[in-house]
């Protein structure tokens, strides 16, 4: 009789929960918006960072720390501590500028040390940023370890909207508890009169997480400060606190504390 591959999830000692941050197609935000959310739930305890994005890692330059290697106590990985939150990439053990060439099976091997090999120790959060699609990654990680709330981000426009669908059906799937949709690069502050400008035509978002009976958790706003602080390694909810933008990613963070 063939085992159910779900029957082979173990949680990963000390770890309270861990929150997924996934997206159906590349370009939508989703590295900022698991880094700052990591940053953001610290107001509620411990914090880990988890880059499960093997192929294309972008966390080690967006918590600066693109020259910091994690030391090993035997078979265990000490994580970089980064804004008192603990990371782990891949990007860690390889060069920036190095193509990582691995099938499926490596790829499966990576992951497992991830959760087992790593020196999370006692973590109220661990926050996980999947690369975009719905590929072995996102299959790996809810057949290995229990996922307490996905968090799917898009854009506005229906051309992000038909791919983030696709990642909720996975997690739908797969019985990952979908906690909500995070709508990045929302719109636009004027800076002169404070009125909201769309980057981005307005799409079917709204009536979609209507009828599927989803919460939009966020609304963030496009602002080039997100950007250039991911690019220089200082995280907006780092580098101002209190900025509109911090605020949303800190309502974000409420909102999913506030979940059994």
């Amino acid at each position: 009789m063939a085992t159910n591959p779900f029957d082979q999830q173990q949680a990963i000692p000390g770890v309270k929960k861990i929150i997924a941050v996934a997206s159906g197609k590349g370009g939508v935000g989703k590295s900022t918006v698991a880094t700052n959310l990591a940053l953001a739930l610290r107001e509620f305890g411990n914090v880990g960072l988890l880059d499960a994005d093997i192929y294309g890692p972008s966390l080690p330059r967006m918590m600066g720390a693109l020259n910091q290697k994690p030391t090993a106590d035997g078979a265990k990985i000490t994580p970089i501590n980064r804004y008192g939150v603990k990371v782990m990439s891949i990007g860690f053990l390889v060069e920036e500028g190095s193509a990582i060439v691995w099938r499926g099976p490596m790829l499966f091997k990576a992951m497992d040390q991830f959760f087992r090999d790593v020196q999370w120790g006692e973590l109220d959060y661990l926050v996980i940023d999947l690369p975009p699609g719905t590929g072995d990654v996102q299959l790996s990680l809810v057949q290995k370890v229990p996922v307490n709330y996905a968090i799917v981000v898009t854009t506005p426009q229906n051309i992000s909207l038909i791919d983030a669908k696709k990642a909720i059906d996975m997690f739908e799937r797969t019985g990952v508890k979908i906690a909500g949709v995070v709508e990045n690069m929302s719109y636009m502050l004027n800076p002169a009169n404070g009125e909201k400008i769309q980057l981005y035509p307005k799409g079917e978002l709204d009536s979609y997480l209507d009828a599927k009976k989803l919460t939009k958790l966020a609304e963030i706003p496009f602002n080039t400060s997100v950007s250039l602080g991911s690019e220089a390694g200082v995280p907006i909810v780092e580098s101002n606190s209190e900025g509109v933008e911090s605020l949303c990613f800190k309502k974000l963070a409420l909102n999913l504390n506030q979940m059994k």
